[in-house]
């Protein structure tokens, strides 16, 4: 890659000596004139052989949940969360009769259009289904800088002697945020692993509290959101819902659109880094 940019050269520099022609040493290589000079290189030669690029089909608006403050960062506690192979299917299924039905729909944290990634099964899978979700532990708030470091040190202390446990993501579920300017088609967890999870949001809420922020709601329902509309859509979403609980109840598979995945780590967003809270080993 670095051989082919080098190959091509630039004439925006400008000469140092007001705009006369330096002079060039006996026996140095003539310079060709800019005009002579080979045009950028196509924009296809600069991208890996197997480069696919979605960013055609980027669609909708994010809307920041609170303003930007000059020595505040935005922060997020949450478990990751990666959907299994054999889920995988079943979900597709859902995601397409959720997309016939609210043609507005995007995937989650990444702004394509549901309704287009649809169409070629390999885009659905790659874009939407093999990404990393999350069950939030505690809202997305700003924190000052100084608060940073005994925010992180003290989540870290509390996680320290977490175990592993399933969860289960095995109920649709709609949600829309509190300024009701985006709706979420979601999966929650109302069995396995709820125990566990509500016990690390109370944890979270107590160093939330200890440093002044705003805690969880009172009554968390954990989940992970697949995607996203504008504004409040529940109506749509609710016969979305209502459409594929239908076509599941019809179908033969035992695992319906069931995530069922281990807790293995915490993390803690502050900008645009990851701080891990705490690792669970197999």
């Amino acid at each position: 890659m670095d051989a082919l940019m080098a190959n091509y050269a630039s004439d925006s520099d400008s000469d140092s000596n007001g705009g006369e022609p330096a002079a060039v040493p006996a026996g140095a290589p003539e310079v060709p004139e800019p005009s002579a000079l080979l045009p950028p290189p196509p924009l296809e030669l600069l991208q890996p052989p197997n480069f696919v690029d979605y960013s055609a089909m980027a669609q909708g608006s994010r809307v920041r949940s609170f303003p930007h403050v000059e020595g505040n960062y935005a922060l997020h506690v949450y478990i990751p969360v990666v959907i299994p192979s054999d889920a995988k299917k079943q979900l597709a299924l859902a995601m397409k009769r959720a997309a016939s039905l609210v043609p507005d729909l995007h995937a989650v944290d990444a702004d394509y259009a549901l309704s287009e990634l649809c169409k070629d099964e390999h885009k659905l899978e790659k874009v939407l289904l093999s990404r990393e979700f999350h069950v939030s532990l505690g809202r997305p708030v700003a924190v000052q800088v100084h608060q940073i470091d005994s925010f992180i040190a003290m989540l870290r202390q509390k996680f320290q002697s977490q175990q592993r446990y399933w969860m289960e993501f095995n109920k649709w579920e709609h949600f829309v945020n509190d300024d009701c300017t985006r709706s979420f088609l979601s999966l929650e967890v109302t069995r396995t692993g709820l125990p566990e999870i509500s016990k690390q949001i109370l944890v979270v809420d107590e160093v939330y509290r200890l440093h002044g922020l705003p805690e969880f709601y009172k009554n968390p329902r954990p989940h992970i959101s697949l995607v996203w509309a504008l504004g409040d859509v529940s109506g749509k979403l609710k016969q979305a819902i209502k459409d594929i609980e239908k076509y599941q109840s019809s179908t033969s598979s035992l695992q319906k659109c069931n995530v069922r995945c281990k807790f293995s780590r915490v993390v803690c967003k502050v900008g645009k880094k990851l701080h891990d809270i705490c690792k669970v080993a197999d």
